[in-house]
């Protein structure tokens, strides 16, 4: 048996329909097999708080070695997973093609489905990862603005925290005024221009966060497009990913939003649209998630290679000479953070890379941080987590704030919210916050 692939990571499909996926016996049996491999290894300690624990339970038990620690600890281990796949992509020597198979992320994916269906998931949880249903108050008039309002309360934060499990001190999105799909044109038309390596036209997935909580990055990829000639159009309609629902185990919500948003997207697909969105857990779930849960559908299997991160697809227009470097605004120095679903994506650094590409142009001093934020959906802002969360967070913070920058980004909109928070509890406060598209946006000098 050799010692680690030399090979990149492979992903098997998730078999999640299977009785033995199901089966409790044979869960706990290959939670012991992985655990047992990880005990051995240790790479990961780094990463997210799963390693930490468990190897705390192992040290702690008599002979030092898995069989010594109760099965209902392995819940210490499970609950601290957000599937971030970093152990999987960046890390772990035993993946596929190694004739160990570990794959930690969907293993511990398979344990909370297994926890979501014994009905051991709180209703707070569920409700926390319910997105279009939070999202239903955006827009409203009066109503919006009177939520928020209550919501930034110190009473009905702690109220929050007693009844719902969210962290009286965590970072928190309000309610956007104006929904980003309402009130305006669903589409910008002109010339077609196909690349050789990019579709000449786009269809925009909004995402619940873009759509309910902060429509502005959404206007400014709109802007970027129009800039370059790009004509899109913003899907007829969408319901969640399902990302949220997927961190909770609870698959077959997974699967519902996956039947209502696919026959949408696939036919954008069949229709030559490269299909964009600008949240990155949204895009590795039609990149990745789905198609590993449903990998006999056609339709999601045609939506993977129609997806597209914005900057993946703006730095290939570039490759295809389409896209306009007629940057006017310098940016000074930003402190880029790079996700980490962006980063197990597998399409490199397309971020860095456009920021480069206005640095040709205009004064862009760069400082790029490639380290987890800690916040991690849900995970950042519940009771029990957030603290870990910050915890996990801090190295990054410290980096971000290098050099006291003029802005400070990250394609995930929270890990952006997590980091600022961050830095201003570390005395190092953040001067401006702002989403990669919209730096590109004020680069171009777009009103």
């Amino acid at each position: 048996m050799r010692e680690g692939n030399l090979e990149a990571p492979t992903r098997h499909p998730l078999d999640w329909k299977s009785p033995d996926f199901r089966d409790e016996g044979k869960l706990f049996a290959e939670l012991e097999r992985v655990f047992d491999i990880c005990h051995g290894c240790r790479r990961c300690v780094s990463l997210c708080q799963s390693f930490p624990n468990l190897f705390d339970l192992v040290d702690a038990t008599d002979d030092g070695e898995v069989h010594g620690v109760k099965k209902d600890d392995y819940w210490k281990v499970v609950d601290q997973c957000y599937l971030c796949d970093l152990c999987y992509m960046t890390k772990c020597p035993y993946t596929p093609p190694h004739a160990w198979n570990l794959d930690f992320p969907h293993l511990m994916l398979r344990a909370k489905a297994f926890k979501f269906n014994n009905g051991e998931v709180h209703g707070s949880e569920k409700l926390l990862a319910s997105t279009d249903l939070h999202g239903q108050f955006a827009g409203i008039p009066i109503v919006v603005q009177a939520v928020n309002k209550v919501n930034a309360t110190k009473p009905m934060r702690r109220l929050m925290q007693s009844r719902l499990g969210v962290n009286a001190d965590a970072w928190m999105p309000g309610l956007a005024d104006q929904r980003f799909r309402w009130g305006r044109a669903m589409s910008y038309g002109g010339t077609v221009t196909h690349g050789e390596r990019t579709p000449g036209k786009v269809a925009i997935f909004a995402t619940c966060f873009i759509n309910y909580n902060e429509p502005g990055i959404g206007e400014d990829l709109l802007k970027v497009l129009e800039h370059n000639e790009i004509p899109y159009e913003i899907v007829e309609k969408e319901q969640c990913c399902g990302m949220p629902k997927l961190e909770l185990g609870d698959l077959e919500a997974v699967e519902k939003a996956k039947e209502a948003n696919i026959p949408v997207l696939a036919r954008y697909a069949r229709e030559g649209y490269a299909i964009v969105s600008a949240i990155p857990s949204c895009t590795l779930m039609f990149k990745q998630e789905l198609p590993l849960m449903f990998p006999g559908d056609a339709d999601t299997q045609l939506v993977k290679e129609a997806m597209w991160d914005p900057f993946e697809y703006l730095v290939a227009r570039h490759k295809d000479g389409l896209l306009k470097t007629d940057f006017a605004t310098a940016l000074g120095k930003v402190s880029y953070h790079i996700p980490c679903h962006g980063r197990v994506q597998n399409i490199g650094r397309k971020t860095e890379e456009m920021f480069k590409i206005v640095g040709k142009t205009v004064d862009v001093q760069l400082n790029t941080v490639e380290r987890c934020s800690g916040h991690a959906g849900t995970y950042g802002v519940k009771t029990a987590t957030h603290p870990v969360a910050m915890k996990i967070g801090r190295p990054g913070f410290k980096s971000m704030a290098r050099d006291e920058p003029d802005f400070i980004a990250s394609d995930c909109a929270l890990a952006g919210h997590h980091i600022a928070q961050g830095m201003e509890l570390a005395g190092t406060p953040a001067r401006a916050l702002q989403h990669p598209l919209s730096l590109l946006r004020r680069a171009y000098g777009l009103a």
